[in-house]
């Protein structure tokens, strides 16, 4: 499906971050101590989680509070793309500033619960505030109301029996070769928490470590995978961090994909695992493995203090958006710690209108501001900052592309974000990817891998 300016340059936004329902995607107490089978990090077996257990996700607003799929005009179908252009709600975007060429959804809610503040341009009736040059709204009208959930490709399965899928795995293993596909079936279909269960009861019922059995039996990328489907969320992405910065050289695309795409909550958990498993500090390995402007934004990130208060304070939006223009395109040279400051403070709804704000009065949208005027590692996190405040699985969706585009393929990247996304928000990504790339996210992935690899991946992906 096609849509005028696509792909885009900058990010349509989607609604309704993190989802409601998904609480169970962090490991609930007493089921944070990790098995040795691991990839050990400094050789050896990791070191044993404290015995109290990892914390649970307890901070999670309760699910509930999205309006019903299909509950209002313009609402994509679940599991379906939305229905742009012509669905109802849905006007062609005129042109002037802002980011033209794509419909954005007014409201966008970060914390779980739906935004209650529209934003300029969501007016129902069309009725548009008059800052706008021309008294019209970059953005099409939309019912300021309409905020609609993220949902992940798996779900927990019903009826679920730990030790009956930890005999299918045993059978699975044993004798000569191994049943992929039966291993393919109950791992793919199985949220993150019950796959932790399975490995409780493989161990109980077998007395054998489940992780080094698979180990045993797979290789490579299917390895791989399978390795980070049976990592609880916040372990999985700290072993990331841990993985980009060992040895010599620094995977700085890593540290900018889980630093700042993820909630507060995500990241102080993050950053506890990483002391409790890895015996280290994450902001100092951050300060030897980088420097200059990108050390300070990714100190700044590892903080997990960013404002995370849903309403939008529009005079503020007006005052950052001033304050980033005198930083940077209006002056000689560039004051980075102005841009560090705001970006690493504000609230993603804020900052989307601060972006707004920005547009209106530089004429210019903010990401080709910090275009012009950063460069390199540092470029790249402040454009994931903003990129995630207009719309985060637009940001995925992109990664993805290009971890598959050109020759070869990047498939740390690709097992990467199909593992953690797929309990939040992959349903949105896939579509934000077949708008943006006119193909689908499964036809993609299954013409660049193959094997078992590849039919584990579409199974995740939900083809």
């Amino acid at each position: 499906m096609s849509y005028p300016g696509y792909p885009p340059t900058g990010y349509p936004p989607f609604p309704g971050y993190p989802p409601t329902g998904q609480e169970s995607s962090f490991p609930p107490p007493g089921q944070y101590p990790y098995p040795s089978g691991f990839p050990p990090m400094g050789g050896g077996a990791y070191p044993p989680a404290p015995s109290g257990g990892y914390p649970g996700a307890g901070g999670y607003p309760a699910p509930g509070g999205y309006p019903a799929p299909g509950g209002y005009p313009g609402a994509p179908h679940p599991g379906g793309a939305p229905s742009y252009p012509g669905g109802q709600g849905f006007v062609a975007p005129p042109g002037g500033a802002g980011f033209p060429g794509y419909p954005q959804p007014p409201t966008q809610s970060y914390g779980g619960g739906p935004a209650q503040v529209p934003l300029p341009g969501g007016f129902p009736g069309g009725a548009m505030p008059s800052q706008y040059p021309g008294g019209q709204s970059p953005y099409p009208s939309q019912p300021a109301a309409m905020t609609q959930g993220t949902h992940g490709t798996i779900r927990p399965a019903a009826n679920f029996d730990a030790m009956r899928d930890a005999e299918v795995l045993r059978k699975a293993m044993k004798g000569f070769g191994t049943d992929e596909q039966a291993i393919i079936d109950v791992v793919a279909n199985r949220s993150n928490d019950q796959r932790q269960k399975i490995k409780a009861a493989f161990k109980t019922m077998y007395g054998k470590d489940l992780i080094k059995d698979l180990k045993s039996e797979l290789s490579g990328n299917m390895e791989e995978l399978i390795l980070a489907l049976f990592m609880p969320p916040t372990y999985y992405d700290a072993w990331s961090l841990r993985n980009a910065m060992k040895g010599a050289g620094t995977q700085e695309r890593v540290l900018i994909e889980i630093l700042c795409t993820r909630t507060n909550q995500e990241i102080r958990e993050i950053v506890r695992c990483y002391q409790s498993e890895f015996g280290r500090d994450l902001e100092k390995d951050i300060r030897s493995d980088t420097s200059g402007h990108f050390e300070r934004l990714l100190v700044s990130m590892c903080q997990g203090n960013r404002d995370e208060n849903q309403n939008v304070n529009h005079q503020l939006a007006q005052e950052d958006a001033q304050r980033l223009y005198q930083a940077g395109e209006g002056r000689l040279g560039t004051d980075e710690s102005c841009f560090n400051m705001v970006l690493a403070t504000r609230s993603f709804p804020q900052l989307k209108a601060t972006m707004e704000a920005y547009s209106r009065m530089a004429n210019r949208d903010l990401l080709s501001s910090v275009s012009r005027e950063f460069s390199g590692n540092v470029e790249s996190g402040l454009k994931t900052i903003l990129q995630c405040a207009l719309n985060r699985p637009a940001f995925f969706a992109e990664r993805l592309y290009y971890s598959m585009k050109g020759a070869g393929t990047d498939d740390s990247t690709l097992v990467r974000i199909v593992v953690t996304r797929s309990e939040i928000d992959l349903v949105q990504i896939k579509q934000m990817f077949s708008q943006m790339y006119q193909k689908t996210l499964g036809t993609v992935i299954a013409s660049d891998t193959s094997g078992d690899y590849r039919k584990l991946l579409l199974a995740i992906v939900g083809q």
